[in-house]
């Protein structure tokens, strides 16, 4: 198995399902109310866990009932919580997500996702040399991002970065990355470009990207430059939320098999993510991918 550590956030959703958004000052009746297990890097760890990665995971959450849970939440999914921080400093991170008519509006509070320091990174450098990978994202401070990179450096793992959400990233840190895997906003974001050609963009950073792109798949350079393309899967799509997730994760899991075939399963992986509701509700198992790719081979 491929040993996956990932460092990034871990959040409980709060989703109420409502008619219409509340006008300022008015109360609503919902329709439903849900809570799911959350956060990009969490999100990210239970992906690859499922598709047979070993995964270890460097996070923090509040001394709290929710902590308790998302935390639990984790190990049950095999991930290795014991760098998983808890602090009496803030509360676990939250989103408090409204839905209606198909649209949401969307509340983080960062809370212990923002509490993981350089110090904690350090405190588990024993991660990063027993990893085979690394996957990061951005919903921690950035600066601890950086440090991951430089500690993955260090111990000669590839750092896997999942620019999200979109922010500039300094050259030191491009530099320390392996693989980038934005959308396309968070690609011209990231490289400080936003009215910049995504393709040429891709081709001034050869093997170093993997751009996703919904439906359409993911895009990506060779090392000798030329652009390829990885088709999205047809699937009938229930709840998006999470696909993203799912594919970075894939991908990290798959990084042993090399950039096109982790591509191509990771595409697969975040086809079947949408068929069913939830960020991880939604993530497919090993078995479940390998039924899809013999079924569209």
């Amino acid at each position: 198995m491929t040993k996956v550590l990932v460092v990034g956030s871990i959040n409980m959703d709060l989703v109420v399902e409502t008619d219409s958004f509340p006008r300022l000052g008015e109360t609503l009746f919902g329709r439903r109310f849900a809570t799911y297990a959350g956060g990009k890097g969490a999100n990210q760890a239970v992906a690859a866990a499922r598709l047979g990665a070993q995964v270890a995971m460097i996070g923090c959450v509040g001394k709290d009932a929710f902590g308790a849970q998302l935390k639990s939440g984790l190990e049950a999914e095999g991930i290795d919580t014991r760098w998983v921080k808890e602090t009496a400093d803030a509360a676990t991170g939250i989103a408090a997500i409204t839905l209606s008519q198909a649209d949401n509006a969307i509340v983080v509070v960062p809370g212990a996702n923002h509490c993981l320091t350089t110090a904690a990174l350090d405190a588990a450098e024993s991660a990063f040399a027993e990893a085979d990978v690394v996957l990061a994202q951005l919903e921690v401070p950035l600066e601890t991002v950086e440090r991951a990179a430089q500690l993955a450096y260090k111990h000669g793992k590839p750092f896997i970065l999942n620019p999200a959400p979109a922010t500039a990233l300094s050259s030191s840190l491009l530099d320390s990355t392996t693989l980038l895997t934005p959308n396309e906003f968070e690609l011209t974001t990231a490289l400080g470009q936003p009215a910049a050609d995504w393709q040429i963009l891709l081709a001034a950073l050869p093997g170093k990207v993997v751009m996703t792109k919904g439906s359409d798949g993911a895009y990506f350079t060779a090392a000798n430059g030329l652009l390829q393309h990885q088709p999205g899967f047809k699937v009938t799509p229930v709840d998006t939320t999470g696909a993203g997730d799912t594919f970075n994760g894939a991908l990290a899991a798959f990084w042993h098999l090399g950039l096109p075939e982790a591509a191509r399963r990771a595409a697969a992986a975040g086809a079947l993510s949408v068929t069913k509701p939830g960020a991880q509700g939604g993530m497919p198992t090993l078995a479940e991918l390998e039924q899809l790719l013999e079924e569209r081979t």
